[in-house]
């Protein structure tokens, strides 16, 4: 490979020789050589063949122009095939022990929540800096594609100075100089990266795809360890990429199979202590792991683009226990189900909720739609405020979760008809023994109180809790201190029982003067 390249080398030095301007001072002399040498004769030949050996030259150099363009085309961005055909060439040139090369992923971190805030024109002035910035670090010889608006590839040209210590200095370069403020409207804005790299040295077992799967599994590891984060393909790397890659196989087989279900958590009122509605939180019901939480698998639902589908399953199941709830004489006024960003993206979400709604006989108003507050402090897309606002209009609830931690202001509160505020759980604990988390769960029960809206508060974990919410005036409470998440089937004997111990408890006073 490398011989090949100092072969193209030196005829590209020979062609721009010939075909340049300089060459035609040596006509003169050459045919006058020509001449002394070998007479009429081979001054003729000399007058036929230098032509075509100028033309000649000519020819080769506008094919290396045109092989230097793909490989250095003009913004110094590479098209993805002539990338990946560069890249192929140099792994199977690799020989162990000789020069080493190294394939470098780098990705903007949270470009979607960016383009949320800011909106596309914006994005797109970030992802012109971002190339422009790894260009203007990366070396002339370097090769550089882009792969989306976020995310670019580098693949560095074989080195013997090459080793992991100037892989993390190279990468370290690049990341200082992304993150690096950039200006948009006149103010400075602040963006991180995450990169991952494999040494062609650690992948020259597998096939050339594998060196491309191992730098990307190490970046995928820097995301999650990050933001700002870099990380170096490894045999660890390897091994978790290959769990996590069979957790998500297993997750797909398992949304198909029926495994991801819903568990129901009750939300009970404080003035009547009587349910009020359920939440239903996914649960993987895994036939040899047992039950895993959501923040084991929601990564892989997110990276494999089946949110979608999670948040319809989810639905499945939550509109037929409220059926089933009904049919068993069980007042359940609501089901509140988590919508993801993802979901509230999907144009046929309205269509595809009200025949969901149809088929199970239920009314919108039974239906809560539990949307993160982080989604309201964005400025969401057309889709989603169409989506929102349609769901309200609908007859649907929406609920704010975990209120207090996403900046959401009032207007959007307004805006989107919000019908109840769930305080996060980080304001209420230790609330009835911390005067500062009080007064702030005060300050958001007045300002609901002013706004009309509904209040839930979660995490309710002691009986303290729970009277303090209620004495503060905050309409309903949720958390492991009424009732943990439960399958569907236990849920029929918990309402049970806990009707007859509410029957008989004594009302606690609101506290006045809010």
């Amino acid at each position: 490979m490398w011989k090949h390249i100092s072969v193209e080398r030196v005829l590209d030095a020979l062609t721009s020789v010939l075909s340049g301007p300089a060459a035609l001072a040596f006509v003169p002399a050459i045919s006058l050589a020509a001449f002394w040498i070998g007479g009429e004769r081979a001054l003729v030949v000399a007058a036929f063949c230098l032509p075509l050996i100028f033309l000649g030259a000519a020819a080769i150099d506008a094919r290396s122009d045109q092989r230097r363009q793909r490989r250095n085309p003009p913004g110094g961005m590479m098209a993805i095939d002539a990338f990946a055909t560069e890249l192929e060439g140099i792994f199977k040139a690799f020989t162990p022990g000789g020069a080493d090369s190294a394939g470098i992923l780098v990705a903007l971190d949270d470009y979607p929540g960016f383009l949320d805030l800011h909106g596309n024109a914006a994005a797109d002035h970030l992802a012109e800096q971002f190339g422009r910035r790894i260009l203007s670090v990366v070396r002339t010889q370097d090769i550089v594609t882009r792969l989306d608006q976020n995310k670019i590839a580098i693949g560095l040209q074989p080195s013997h100075q090459l080793d992991l210590e100037a892989c993390i200095q190279m990468a370290g370069r690049i990341q200082s100089v992304v993150e690096e403020p950039f200006t948009l409207n006149g103010t400075s804005v602040y963006v991180s990266c995450s990169i991952g790299f494999s040494q062609l040295s650690s992948a020259v077992d597998g096939r050339y795809e594998d060196w491309i799967d191992a730098a990307s599994a190490a970046l995928n590891e820097a995301q999650r360890n990050g933001p700002s984060t870099i990380r170096a393909f490894s045999s660890d790397t390897q091994r978790r990429s290959r769990i996590r890659a069979n957790l998500r196989k297993e997750f797909e087989a398992a949304l198909d199979n029926g495994e991801i279900r819903p568990w129901y958590q009750p939300q009970i009122s404080t003035d009547t202590g009587r349910v009020t509605g359920f939440e239903a939180l996914a649960r993987w019901e895994h036939p040899q792991k047992g039950v895993l939480s959501p923040q084991v698998f929601l990564p892989f639902a997110e990276q494999a683009e089946l949110m979608e589908r999670l948040g319809q399953a989810m639905r499945h199941h939550a509109f037929a226990a409220m059926r089933d709830w009904d049919r068993a004489g069980i007042v359940v006024p609501r089901i509140g189900v988590n919508f993801s960003s993802d979901e509230l993206r999907d144009p046929a979400l309205i269509d595809r909720l009200k025949w969901e709604l149809d088929q199970n006989d239920l009314t919108p108003d039974r239906l809560a739609v539990e949307i993160l507050e982080t989604v309201f402090s964005r400025r969401p897309d057309d889709v989603i405020t169409r989506n929102v606002t349609s769901m309200s209009k609908l007859g649907c609830c929406i609920d704010l979760d975990d209120f207090g931690t996403g900046h959401a202001s009032i207007a959007s509160i307004k805006r989107f008809n919000v019908s109840r505020i769930k305080i996060d759980r980080s304001f209420v604990a230790k609330a009835d023994r911390d005067a500062g988390q009080q007064q702030l769960v005060s300050a958001i029960l007045t300002m609901a109180e002013r706004l009309n809206v509904e209040t839930l508060a979660e995490g309710v974990e002691t009986p303290g809790e729970h009277a303090l919410m209620a004495q503060l005036g905050c309409d309903h409470v949720q958390g492991f201190g009424i009732g943990k998440p439960m399958p569907f089937e236990k849920t029929l004997d918990w309402v049970a029982a806990h009707q007859n111990k509410v029957d008989g408890m004594p009302k606690i006073g609101r506290k006045t003067g809010l």
